[in-house]
């Protein structure tokens, strides 16, 4: 986290929670989800209008965590500000390194991941268990995964995408029954 977001959380500590403004979607992009956005449709059924400064991704990623709850939020400043999830709380990128060699894992904030375990579910989206946590892989990147896959390095178990939140413990839309500032 900044310094500066751990300097406003000293002097304000009590900003309340926001939900229902950022998203992220299977692709590791983030949107804004304004009042109208929000009235429109759910995310990611209306997405909203994506983050392309790269400042601010850039920022939204050094301060993007998870809360005891499994509610993965942007401490922005004093106020936490909840993501809702389209899949998962991380979205893998993949590179082939060598041959016969598992690629390198890494996530749409930039960790580096180790893959544990695989799974896919009912749509044909493959997710990774890392010792990071869950994450779905990007689209663009499912020829690489299909590649370990067929290698023997990764045996995706098959699963429902309902399944995925409570067992790996996050949720896809924080609720404001949550909205409570930690003192």
């Amino acid at each position: 986290m900044d310094e500066i977001v751990r300097a406003a959380l000293r002097k304000w500590p009590n900003v309340p929670h926001c939900h229902g403004w950022l998203a992220l979607d299977v692709r590791g992009q983030w949107f804004m989800r304004d009042d109208r956005v929000q009235r429109a449709g759910p995310f990611p059924l209306v997405k909203g209008s994506r983050i392309d400064h790269d400042k601010l991704r850039d920022f939204i990623a050094r301060n993007y965590t998870v809360d005891d709850h499994g509610g993965w939020y942007f401490q922005n400043g004093p106020q936490r500000v909840y993501v809702q999830l389209e899949a998962a709380p991380r979205v893998w990128r993949l590179q082939t390194t060598a041959p016969g060699e598992a690629p390198t894992v890494t996530s749409h904030v930039g960790e580096t991941a180790r893959v544990t375990g695989s799974c896919v579910d009912e749509a044909g989206r493959l997710f990774l268990v890392t010792d990071l946590g869950l994450g779905i892989v990007h689209p663009q990147d499912m020829d690489t995964a299909a590649d370990a896959v067929e290698a023997g390095l990764w045996q995706p178990e098959p699963v429902s995408f309902e399944s995925l939140p409570p067992r790996f413990g996050y949720r896809l839309d924080p609720r404001p029954a949550d909205d409570a500032p930690e003192t």
